[in-house]
């Protein structure tokens, strides 16, 4: 993957950087001093990030990460984007004033969204916690740092986890573990975690993202097609009667085996060459 620079003297950094390589796209949360929290800015930029993914048919699989090494994300910006919302400061500036135009902007950073069938990795360093464990919740592989910490804070500040938190946890982990999570609001360590089933693996810090990377080169060499239409039917046939959900699944198969890319694979199976899938 290429690896950021040093930009120029008095040249700001990019609240979150967008890097792209052979089909994989990585979203770093670029705000370390501030341990990757979400401000107006930086949600608007996220959640405009997550549309052109989707829209872009060379984006294969999706890297979210945040930069350095002592946080993931740490949800909102608790000066910034909670005030905002409460009203208690007005808006300064484009991004606030399009965050007031538009609440649904923290939706989608977030993903929390059922229709998002690109497939998404988080590399998790540090912590993820309130609104970065829910936009964890909204990924579908997550490769942890052994000493990463994570959690649903925001009950001990008086508030909800109401960014997909509530509804997503529970689905994704025991009840009781899920419970205790998000009611008594304590952090929990990466392998309590990966024991529970909400990470796939945890690596040494150094190493997260070239295992990310490795997991998407992996991914990246698939059925774009076939990725995208399975993640859509374990999404949206999710909790449903196994009748309606084969019927689900039945349409997405058809989809599939009409696309060029079903004819490819066999082909390559049988040509003994690697697939050119192209999606379509």
């Amino acid at each position: 993957m290429p690896h950021p620079t040093t930009p120029p003297v008095g040249v700001q950094e990019p609240v979150l950087r967008v890097e792209m390589d052979e089909g994989i796209a990585t979203l770093t949360l670029n705000r370390p001093a501030k341990l990757n929290s979400l401000d107006p800015e930086l949600v608007c930029r996220l959640a405009d990030a997550w549309e052109q993914m989707a829209a872009d048919p060379a984006v294969r699989v999706v890297i979210v990460t945040g930069a350095g090494d002592r946080a993931f994300c740490t949800g909102a910006d608790l000066g910034r984007l909670i005030p905002l919302f409460t009203g208690a400061r007005p808006a300064q500036d484009e991004w606030d004033q399009r965050l007031q135009a538009d609440p649904r902007l923290l939706d989608k950073a977030l993903l929390r969204r059922t229709d998002y069938t690109v497939p998404v990795i988080a590399a998790v360093r540090g912590f993820a916690l309130a609104g970065g464990m829910e936009l964890l919740l909204g990924t579908d592989l997550r490769i942890a740092a052994e000493d990463s910490e994570f959690g649903l804070t925001e009950v001990t500040r008086g508030i909800i986890p109401a960014g997909g938190g509530l509804a997503r946890l529970a689905r994704q982990v025991p009840w009781a573990k899920a419970a205790e999570i998000v009611l008594v609001g304590d952090r929990i360590s990466a392998q309590s975690a990966a024991e529970m089933g909400l990470v796939n693996r945890l690596v040494p810090s150094v190493h997260v993202l070239d295992e990310a990377v490795q997991l998407a080169r992996r991914m990246a060499r698939n059925g774009p097609l076939a990725m995208r239409k399975a993640k859509e039917v374990m999404v949206s046939s999710n909790g449903l009667p196994f009748d309606e959900a084969y019927r689900i699944e039945s349409r997405a198969a058809g989809v599939v085996m009409a696309s060029a890319d079903a004819m490819e694979g066999p082909r390559a199976f049988i040509e003994k060459r690697s697939p050119h899938f192209t999606g379509t």
